[in-house]
């Protein structure tokens, strides 16, 4: 199961490490530390946490000095289900406060290899929606 440091979790997350930090420090984001003593978030944690964190959001517009932007139909995010068929699949990705769901053939997801827990990024064009694992 993939692993990520606290700033690597708080950039999937679209916020800071000190809050990525305070969230573990409160017991809502479960960690274990490494072999140099550095917090660790497992994979499947940390997907969970980003859909429950969602659920969280208010909906509507950012805050008012945000900019509005299209994020250029790129959204990073965490895979946060798989659903395998015979010959397509659906994959679910949580970027932030978006879930991002795309159909794609079940041969991409294998040589992919996606899995719940891994990063990866949605590019949206049109109604199609293409997942590139970074």
């Amino acid at each position: 199961m993939r692993e990520y440091s606290i700033g690597r979790a708080a950039r999937l997350l679209g916020v800071s490490a000190d809050t990525v930090r305070r969230w573990a420090d409160a017991g809502r984001l479960p960690t274990r530390r490494d072999e140099a003593g550095k917090r660790r978030i497992a994979g499947d944690d940390l997907a969970a946490f980003a859909v429950a964190l969602a659920a969280e959001a208010p909906q509507g517009p950012g805050e008012p000095d945000e900019p509005r932007t299209s994020t250029r139909n790129a959204f990073p995010g965490i895979v946060t289900a798989v659903r395998l068929g015979d010959v397509a699949a659906q994959v679910e990705i949580q970027a932030g406060p978006h879930r991002l769901v795309s159909l794609v053939t079940r041969e991409a997801v294998e040589e992919l290899g996606l899995a719940v827990g891994m990063e990866a990024v949605a590019r949206v064009k049109a109604t199609s929606v293409h997942v590139d694992r970074t």
